[in-house]
């Protein structure tokens, strides 16, 4: 995929993790590469000669699931089509985000564009033209066990191509043939085969691991910060970042983690003032050991990374066609890569990763209220017992990283039998990417506290400043939220420092020092 302003074109296989980020973070005009097409009205073709000949051919003039030995006359092909997707419509929960239903929509463009599934280029170019209207079908969250395929929430993306049911258009919902009316968009009527290329495949499941991705990006970056600033609030020693403490060891991450602390903290006239005559041998382990645990969970979403990657430009639909078969014909093929197992144990594993980001800046919390840890004010706060300072901002700090504690939980381990045990074995993708959000607000509330209390202890430092970097995220912050002199009303204050995390405020100036993350 390439970008020209606010314009992409799409070619199909060759998406890159920056093209999804941008898709998740902004919509864009979407074009799709010329040369995609012949590929995509080749297979359709064959799809078209399949039908001719009468030969039988799942998902194509058969039943689906247990019903695949079910026989459909020619005549009905069309009407199985859309029964299938009016079946399959069955979610339920809160909608998906716009920011998720774009990326939806955008890796089943690329994987119907791929050339093995079978539809007309007209299917393909409506979903194009829904995304580039910013008709976004109404997909409810929950009803997809991640395996045939995200057939449920892929069915109600279907149903906006048909002019069926609800979509939202800007923030609003609105009945789907009114919104394509105004658009000029043609509802489709779905030929052999599409429906069941639609609504087969990873699209939902991984595009919610993706969102979980990005936000675990920005929870790793405003954690790095944090723990930084706390480690000066704390008068914490920048010794264990030590190159040559990391290089021993070897991990990669780690490494990267260390160098990026070290330029964090690089020029702070606190620590300058306790190089000596401190009495501290060493710091608790939230402090010391920031590095390795940080560094392992910076690793852990770059393999996560490469993984949805992979999804994002795959083909999982089934049947899949396939035009190198005997003698030179297109020959279909029935597999199992709806099956979404890789981005179930990709989602699982990046659950961790979130979780420990939001474990040890409660950890930080947890010793910066503590005077006998930190040496600053007991809770943070001039005149304690008056006032209870940062006491009960730690209790929510501790009870958002339990609760991340349960959510971690993988949901790969789990499967539950279903269609009648044709489907016996499924992967729970689609949960284990899903319950990522909720853990990522989590963390980001956790960390959010943590910027309030380290800002607090950095200003009990004065005159003297930290460094540059740490200077300006506490500029910043106080932009927003003041000193805290004496008890007020504290949730705004939670909320506005959770809302810099989850916006990226806390890097923003110093993104080239993050931009190894994202080598």
């Amino acid at each position: 995929m390439t970008q020209h302003a606010k314009s992409w074109t799409l070619k199909p296989g060759a998406m890159t993790l920056a093209d999804l980020r941008a898709v998740w973070a902004a919509p864009a005009k979407l074009t799709l590469a010329a040369e995609a097409y012949p590929v995509i009205e080749a297979t359709a073709a064959a799809v078209q000669a399949i039908v001719a000949k009468g030969d039988a051919a799942y998902g194509i003039n058969t039943g689906f699931g247990l019903l695949a030995k079910t026989r459909i006359p020619d005549e009905k092909l069309e009407q199985l089509q859309r029964n299938l997707i009016l079946s399959h419509s069955v979610g339920t929960g809160e909608l998906l985000s716009d920011a998720v239903v774009r990326l939806i929509m955008l890796m089943k463009i690329g994987s119907l564009a791929r050339g093995f599934s079978g539809v007309r280029p007209l299917i393909v170019d409506t979903l194009i033209a829904l995304y580039n209207a910013g008709i976004m079908p109404a997909i409810p969250a929950k009803g997809s066990v991640g395996a045939s395929g995200d057939l449920a929430p892929l069915s109600h993306m279907t149903l906006a191509m048909l002019g069926v049911g609800d979509v939202r258009v800007n923030g609003e919902l609105m009945a789907a043939p009114e919104a394509l009316a105004q658009a000029g968009i043609a509802p489709v009527v779905l030929a052999a085969k599409e429906g069941l290329a639609l609504i087969n495949g990873t699209q939902v499941s991984n595009a919610l691991a993706l969102h979980g991705l990005f936000m675990a990006e920005r929870l790793l970056e405003a954690a790095m910060v944090t723990g930084a600033l706390s480690l000066d609030a704390a008068k914490g020693s920048d010794s264990p970042f030590d190159a040559r403490v990391h290089a021993v060891r070897g991990q990669p991450g780690q490494i990267l983690a260390a160098q990026m602390y070290r330029q964090l903290v690089a020029h702070s006239a606190i620590r300058a003032s306790h190089l000596e005559g401190d009495e501290r041998v060493q710091d608790p382990y939230s402090l010391r050991c920031q590095p390795q645990v940080m560094g392992a969970c910076l690793d852990l979403i770059g393999n996560v990374g490469r993984t949805l990657l992979i999804e994002a430009n795959a083909v999982t639909d089934n049947p899949l066609i396939f035009q190198d078969g005997p003698n030179g014909q297109a020959e279909i093929v029935s597999g199992g890569n709806f099956h979404a197992e890789p981005v179930a144990f990709a989602a699982d594993t990046l659950a961790l990763a979130i979780s420990e980001i939001g474990a040890l800046a409660e950890r930080r919390i947890a010793l910066l209220i503590d005077a006998t840890l930190s040496g600053l004010p007991p809770f943070l706060v001039r005149d304690p017992g008056v006032n209870s300072g940062f006491m009960i901002a730690h209790v929510t700090a501790a009870a958002l990283a339990s609760e991340n504690k349960s959510l971690a939980h993988p949901a790969s381990v789990d499967s539950l039998p279903t269609s009648a045990n044709q489907e016996d074995h499924v992967s729970m993708a689609t949960f284990a990417g899903r319950r990522l959000d909720d853990m990522a607000h989590n963390t980001a509330v956790i960390v959010g506290i943590e910027l309030l209390a380290a800002a607090q202890g950095i200003d009990f430092h004065r005159p003297l400043k930290t460094s540059p970097h740490l200077e300006h995220v506490h500029h910043q912050l106080r932009q927003k939220v003041p000193f805290f002199d004496a008890d007020r009303f504290f949730a705004p204050d939670i909320e506005a420092a959770k809302q810099m995390v989850l916006q990226g405020e806390l890097s923003s100036t110093c993104k080239n020092l993050f931009a190894p993350l994202y080598a």
